[in-house]
């Protein structure tokens, strides 16, 4: 089977978009999925993204990991896909889409960002050194004083496969605080390996991050991929509404590729 491929990026996060508004590749395996995704034996990719109709919204969004299972919400692949939909035509901009943690809305802007609206949060876990939430996924946040000397892969990967995250596994992110600024990298379950860049990690770290005030908040966000702003509107300490994820999303190149 031959497969046109899209590769789009949004701050080194990289994804393989397929446009399935036909079906066509509904029934790709977990296998065939990874295949794609590999870096030496496929195109290479974070993650890979289906572009699906689904009645009462522009298009939905079907997101599996680089190991090919299905997973939960991703930030910077929602907003890559937002992209993909204006590029084919789909939407204008601005989108309302489905994904598998409910609905979603995005604007793509004149400077190429894309806006996206991400779930509310209502429980935040603080505890000595680390601050639990989820975005849409899950997230383990850990607070750094020099985020380029921690090894990112090991305590990553010994936090995610550590009980109680062990069975389901958790995504986690190291923060430095900065004036002005967070630094973020990130140890992505299902990729198993630091990515450049993680959206909804980025926004459970700004979340994590916020200051006392109660209201509207915005935070600037410096991942190896590059920068991100996360804006939301604090509620209480554990409330959280309004958030966005704001960033580019780039086309990097299109293909077909045989299967």
């Amino acid at each position: 089977m031959t497969i046109p491929f899209y590769k789009y990026q949004g701050t080194g996060n990289d994804f393989v978009i397929l446009d399935n508004r036909t079906g066509n590749f509904t029934q790709l395996t977990s296998v065939e999925i990874a295949n794609l995704c590999d870096r030496r034996f496929g195109i290479g990719a974070d993650g890979l993204m289906m572009l699906q109709l689904k009645e009462g919204y522009d298009f939905e969004m079907v997101y599996y990991n680089a190991d090919g299972k299905e997973g939960s919400m991703c930030g910077n692949g929602g907003r890559c896909l937002v992209a993909f939909a204006k590029d084919l035509g789909v939407i204008d901009k601005t989108a309302a889409f489905l994904a598998t943690d409910g609905f979603h809305e995005a604007i793509v802007k004149e400077n190429g960002w894309v806006e996206l609206k991400m779930k509310d949060v209502d429980k935040v876990e603080k505890f000595a050194d680390h601050t639990i939430l989820n975005t849409g996924s899950p997230h383990y946040i850990r607070w750094e004083k020099d985020i380029a000397k921690t090894a990112v892969f090991e305590e990553g990967k010994r936090i995610r496969y550590s009980p109680p995250f062990s069975e389901v596994g958790i995504n986690v992110n190291f923060v430095q605080l900065h004036d002005d600024a967070l630094s973020v990298r990130t140890y992505e379950r299902g990729v198993e390996a630091e990515t450049l860049s993680c959206g909804t990690g980025v926004t459970a770290a700004a979340i994590a991050a916020s200051s006392s005030t109660i209201g509207q908040q915005e935070k600037k966000i410096l991942t190896p991929g590059g920068e991100l702003k996360v804006k939301f509107e604090k509620k209480s300490d554990t409330s959280f509404e309004n958030i966005w994820l704001c960033g580019p999303a780039t086309f990097v190149f299109s293909g077909s590729i045989e299967l």
